[in-house]
């Protein structure tokens, strides 16, 4: 009989870095793919990016709307209880053998906590990661205590992982998804990429993603403002890339100053809901430098030799390579950071950096676990002590 694996997800990055291993599982013969798509895929604010799951030739198995229109702790916290009440029917019909949940994000608590309900064993991609900024960090953790199998990017935190108590045989150190697929997806050329976004892009040009730190309280208007006239002070010869940020609490309020920011500035900047990954990637591949609190600046960036300047604490703990400059939340902090970014002494250093979570095989390495590791009572989890 045909394994069901059955993937959460609920926002367009993740699905982005989990597609080619969705599509692995797919084209098994051993398995069967089941995919229950939430919260920002389902969202005409976010941009309805389950079009996308599904013009990449998945069928979705079930849609679980959950995502109210506040961004209060009030509303996030209501959603979540949406997505649980989703979950359990979705989890009801389908009956997976094994839920594949990706990152720290609220609704894949509720996921994890549903499967924990059902007797769903989850793989987790991506525990032992610290972002002390963000609720996403508690969210992670407790998503791998409700986990069975685990998936690291790096050794660092594989060691972490079975600090927490997991068992050392069902943890494994696989590298990033994201930068595996930097590796074996095609990109767009430079006028395809402008031609997409109907926007000259020009020889320069800054990504930027910014997110609320959702563990500050009242923050986010003023960090973004800071960083819009940061951005404003920069030399006029870099064009600005927005990406919005994703559905967190007080995401609504850095989305609403971005938008404003473009409309003044229309021929210098641009904001899109979603990329997609090709888009993404491609303007990685193209663009001056990274900027904002987003992990991807993090993650994926490194892997093009550009720089990031990752602002704040949203990101605080995670392990960064050479690449990245870290400044506090603060306009002369962000000021002097884009200076030193821009620079061509650092953009030298960053193209010969190396990405810390870059390891060979990343893809097939998980897909040989969530295909083939025994099942049997595998939720009866034991404490590793240490």
């Amino acid at each position: 009989m045909k394994r069901k694996i059955c993937f959460f997800t609920g926002t367009r990055a993740e699905y982005g870095i989990m597609s080619r291993l969705m599509r692995m599982v797919k084209e098994s013969e051993n398995c069967d793919i089941q995919i229950i798509a939430t919260n920002m895929h389902l969202s005409p604010e976010f941009g309805l990016t389950y079009k996308e799951i599904e013009a990449d030739g998945f069928i979705i198995n079930k849609k679980v709307e959950m995502l109210l229109s506040s961004d209060t702790a009030n509303g996030t916290v209501k959603s979540m209880g949406l997505a649980t009440i989703g979950f359990a029917d979705a989890l009801e019909d389908l009956k997976p053998d094994l839920a594949v949940i990706l990152g720290d994000r609220y609704e894949m608590l509720a996921a994890a906590q549903a499967c924990l309900i059902y007797k769903v064993p989850i793989a987790h991609l991506y525990g032992g990661e610290i972002t002390e900024g963000a609720y996403d960090n508690s969210i992670r953790h407790a998503i791998t205590k409700l986990s069975s199998l685990h998936f690291t990017s790096t050794e660092e935190y594989r060691k972490r992982v079975i600090q927490m108590g997991e068992e050392p045989d069902r943890v494994f150190y696989v590298g990033s998804l994201g930068v595996d697929n930097i590796k074996h997806e095609s990109t767009m050329s430079r006028d395809e990429l402008e031609r997409s976004l109907n926007f000259h892009l020009g020889d320069k040009f800054l990504l930027i993603t910014f997110h609320p730190v959702t563990m500050e309280n009242a923050t986010a208007a003023s960090q973004c403002d800071d960083l819009l006239k940061a951005l404003s002070a920069v030399n006029d010869e870099y064009q600005l890339l927005f990406t919005l940020p994703n559905s967190d609490t007080d995401g609504r309020i850095i989305a609403s100053k971005v938008k404003e920011y473009v409309s003044a500035h229309v021929n210098k900047s641009l904001v899109v809901d979603s990329l997609g990954k090709k888009r993404y990637y491609s303007a990685l591949k193209y663009a001056t430098a990274v900027v904002g609190n987003s992990s991807s600046g993090l993650v994926e960036a490194p892997s093009f030799g550009i720089p990031t300047l990752n602002i704040g604490n949203r990101q605080k703990g995670r392990t960064r390579g050479e690449s990245v400059i870290d400044v506090e939340a603060s306009y002369q902090e962000m000021y002097l950071g884009l200076q030193k970014a821009l620079s061509e002494n650092f953009r030298a250093i960053a193209s010969a950096g190396k990405n810390p979570y870059e390891k060979e095989n990343t893809l097939q390495a998980i897909f040989n676990v969530i295909e083939n590791h025994p099942l049997h009572n595998i939720g009866e989890k034991h404490f590793y002590d240490l």
